[in-house]
């Protein structure tokens, strides 16, 4: 089976992460994140972001998410997120289980972006005693539809999501991607988000993620609540090292610029070249297409791994290690279907 679109997970380290990883190998350093490899990855988030912002460095995004969502929303309160979102659909209840049973209320939006209405008519509705009021709004950038919100889009949600007094979370799984696609990451702070988590894993580092909070207010005891939840590394270089490898070099940007030309090129020969359309925009590094499931089981049979999204679409999925004969490879598989 051929993994090369099957997402963005199943690609290797880049080179620039692998190397600072192993240089960070070398010789002894602070441990429990109190190392200068941890220090200065954390810096370079903060220069990317023009923003002042306490960070730590964690094993994944569903932690991640999670426990950000676990420091705006109290246990008996909810989260708003587009119904697609991982918070919503693969994280398994994580919110919660962080959150001590903080809930997730699902909104409808086109392609992965939350519809402002939706979001308002949610806001406005009178809070009662038996369900749980929502305390906060997680935004996905890029979405789960490949999709890139523009900075108006999320000003037209955080700001009425501010007015109620809910926090803001943004997941960044594939934010090098929204960044690589024109997003301004220097918005994220002054747009009022309140955390954010800066990804690694996607963008060619480890298994690894940032906790971003521009509120400083949210990192009280924030040592203690990763310790509880299993989520500090004694040896913490090695989850910050590839993360800043990846932005020393430059990588960390023009590997997801990489992964979103691929996605184009594979989506334009969709467009062209095959009997099949798109299904969603293509504005970073995911590609969904129209295909009926005997086509679909012919790929798979051929050898190509896609799979089938919570819409009914195939996703295929562009990394940093994406090469262009096998986007023409796949397009040729994908024409003969």
């Amino acid at each position: 089976m051929r993994y090369d679109f099957g997402s963005d997970n199943t690609a290797g380290m880049a080179p620039a992460a692998l190397e600072a990883l192993i240089a960070a190998n070398d010789g002894y350093a602070r441990a429990y994140g109190a190392d200068d490899v941890t220090a200065r990855a954390a810096d370079l988030i903060r220069a990317r972001l023009d923003a002042d912002a306490e960070i730590r460095f964690v094993f994944s995004g569903t932690a991640a998410n999670a426990i950000a969502l676990s420091m705006l929303a109290w246990p008996h309160e909810a989260v708003l997120a587009h119904h697609a979102a991982h918070v919503c659909t693969d994280e398994t209840g994580a919110p919660g289980f962080f959150g001590s049973g903080v809930g997730l209320i699902g909104l409808p939006g086109l392609s992965g972006k939350i519809e402002p209405k939706a979001l308002q008519a949610v806001v406005d509705e009178p809070e009662v005693g038996h369900r749980q009021p929502p305390a906060a709004l997680s935004l996905t950038q890029s979405t789960e539809y490949g999709t890139v919100y523009t900075e108006e889009e999320l000003r037209h949600l955080i700001e009425p999501a501010k007015l109620k007094g809910h926090g803001v979370h943004m997941d960044g799984a594939r934010l090098a991607n929204a960044a690589a696609a024109g997003f301004d990451l220097t918005q994220i702070a002054r747009l009022g988000v309140d955390v954010l988590v800066f990804g690694g894993a996607k963008a060619g580092a480890n298994c690894a993620e940032a906790i971003v909070m521009f509120d400083k207010s949210l990192a009280r005891r924030i040592d203690n609540r990763l310790k509880q939840a299993g989520q500090t590394a004694s040896k913490t270089r090695f989850l910050a090292a590839p993360i800043l490898g990846l932005l020393e070099s430059g990588d960390w940007e023009a590997g997801a610029a990489h992964a979103n030309l691929m996605a184009e090129r594979l989506a334009a020969g969709i467009a062209t070249r095959s009997a099949f359309v798109l299904a969603h925009p293509v504005e970073a590094n995911a590609v969904f297409v129209r295909m009926p499931p005997e086509a679909h089981q012919r790929l798979n049979d051929a050898g190509w791994a896609c799979y089938r999204f919570d819409d009914g679409s195939v996703r295929f999925v562009c990394s940093w290690a994406t090469r262009e004969e096998a986007v023409d490879e796949v397009l040729q598989a994908i024409a003969t279907l």
